[in-house]
């Protein structure tokens, strides 16, 4: 080395300093790739990508070949730099070159090529697996080498390098943030299924089940003139079918649209209706919606009843009402009013809601905080914390928000002002935390 001329010790200074910028901003583009992202473009055929991701299985290996090539090529730039100032300025240079080169890595063959491939991964990583690929081939004996003494000293703490997938897994809460972050891609309607969808494994049948006493069923212990007259009114397509009592007696689900032909007939008797009632579909409450629509596809079924652990009737839940869960309120339901029309909004942020409406429909649409792992209605969330039924004016803190009683029947409170808690205050208050 000590015989080439200047210029040409110069050239392989700066061929070096190249290469050096290639193989960091190489392991950066690399370490910085969306492996969701590299799964799909390796799906589609990208060949770089497929590449890629086959070198990232393997990410000591990968690191090793990368930090094998950066360390020779800084170390030989080094002598080189060595070289270059014993000739120019003699052993006083030494010191001089070895800062200069220092500068120069740092910025044209460190900093600026791993910001570079910070920014743009996919366009440097892509191209950069081509070369890396045929390189850890090539040097597989000195990189297991290095990497069996490497990955033993990380074992000592703990480490183990073979999870590289479950590293890389989302939780609940990241697809969630994911789904929220995703605010130029997908359309709020779409973000909002999507975040309800994730919601299945947590909600149970008794979130969204309709309540026992809202429940439309037929009682065929009265004459069959009513009877027919009520089948005729119901808003459902099933109907529950009972004898005096729902607790006590329940025959089935009538499906109105198989009653149909039956009920076409001048002369309709009470055994032509029980015998084509379908045994009632039963479903413990705490069972969760994802596990529920698995059972309905399953079975067969879109009605389930509602039991808790002692076997006593809770509500019913449909198809339709686990499907509300995900894509909202359908137009077709005819239960129920919808939640806006059940809420009137202030000028000064409060509203005056019914009380019998769901917390967690509330939470959903207006984006509040109300707790959901206890009482599923505004009015019985008050009334748990109170212990009793209270009179109009009675103010409750609960959360970060104030609820003031407005107008209450014989056993219910009928509707409810919220707003967000402020420290003044003047109104009779009950403070819950």
């Amino acid at each position: 080395m000590n015989s080439l001329d200047i210029p040409i010790l110069f050239g392989i200074l700066a061929l070096l300093i190249i290469l050096s910028a290639l193989f960091s901003s190489s392991e950066t583009s690399m370490m910085a790739l969306n492996r969701y992202r590299l799964k799909h473009h390796a799906k589609s055929g990208h060949k770089g990508a497929k590449l890629a991701k086959n070198l990232l299985k393997s990410p000591d290996r990968l690191l090793g070949v990368i930090l094998l090539g950066n360390n020779f090529v800084n170390i030989f730039a080094s002598s080189i730099a060595t070289i270059i100032a014993m000739q120019l300025m003699g052993e006083a240079g030494i010191a001089i070159a070895a800062g200069l080169l220092t500068m120069v890595v740092l910025i044209f063959a460190e900093v600026a090529p791993k910001t570079l491939a910070a920014l743009y991964p996919e366009k440097i990583a892509y191209p950069a697996a081509y070369v890396l690929t045929p390189l850890l081939k090539l040097f597989s004996p000195i990189v297991w080498f290095v990497n069996f003494f490497a990955n033993g000293f990380l074992k000592l703490f703990g480490v183990n390098i073979k999870n590289v997938e479950d590293a890389h897994a989302l939780s609940h809460e990241e697809l969630q943030t994911l789904i929220n972050e995703a605010t130029s891609q997908l359309p709020t309607q779409y973000r909002s299924m999507l975040s309800s969808v994730l919601s299945l494994e947590t909600v149970t049948v008794e979130d969204v089940m309709i309540p026992k006493q809202d429940m439309y069923a037929v009682d065929v212990d009265q004459p069959i003139e009513k009877i027919l007259k009520a089948i005729q009114k119901s808003p459902y397509t099933r109907v529950p079918i009972y004898r005096s009592s729902l607790d006590e007696d329940l025959i089935g689900v009538l499906n109105l649209r198989r009653a149909l032909p039956i009920l076409m007939r001048n002369e309709v008797t009470l055994k032509d209706i029980i015998k084509i009632v379908r045994p009632a579909y039963f479903v413990p409450e705490t069972t969760s919606l994802s596990v529920q629509l698995s059972k309905f596809n399953k079975n067969k079924r879109r009605m389930a009843l509602i039991v808790d652990e002692y076997g006593d009737l809770q509500g019913l839940l449909t198809m339709e009402d686990l499907l509300e869960e995900i894509v909202g309120k359908l137009s077709t339901d005819a239960k129920a009013k919808p939640i806006e029309e059940t809420v009137a909004l202030h000028d000064d942020g409060s509203m005056t809601i019914d009380a019998s409406e769901f917390i967690r429909d509330l939470n959903k649409t207006y984006e509040l905080e109300l707790p959901t792992n206890g009482p599923k209605t505004l009015n019985g969330l008050i009334q748990e914390v109170l212990e009793e039924l209270p009179s109009p004016g009675t103010c409750i803190k609960i959360e970060n928000y104030v609820l003031e009683v407005v107008e209450t029947s014989t056993n219910a409170i009928e509707a409810v002002k919220l707003s967000i808690y402020t420290a003044k205050k003047n109104k009779k208050k009950v403070s819950h935390d």
